[in-house]
């Protein structure tokens, strides 16, 4: 009673393919593919730079980031 049978499964998936079609499942597994693809190239990459240019000095780091985020802005008042 708990799990669900071969055929409750198939039920479920020509529901699912009724509603929304096979070329939009289609591109939704390829878009998911291509995204899991670009998320893996991105770990490799980043390691690869995370590991072979440590920053010789962190303060300096800091504080570039610091300036980057910072926005000069100044304020009026209305009269």
């Amino acid at each position: 009673m708990g799990s669900f049978s071969i055929w409750h499964w198939l039920i479920v998936l020509l529901i699912v393919v009724m509603v929304f079609g096979t070329k939009k499942l289609k591109n939704l597994g390829s878009d998911l593919g291509g995204a899991v693809k670009g998320f893996k190239d991105g770990m490799k990459d980043g390691g690869a730079d995370a590991a072979s240019a440590p920053p010789a000095n962190p303060q300096v780091t800091q504080a570039a980031k610091a300036e980057q985020t910072t926005i000069d802005v100044e304020a009026k008042q209305k009269s």
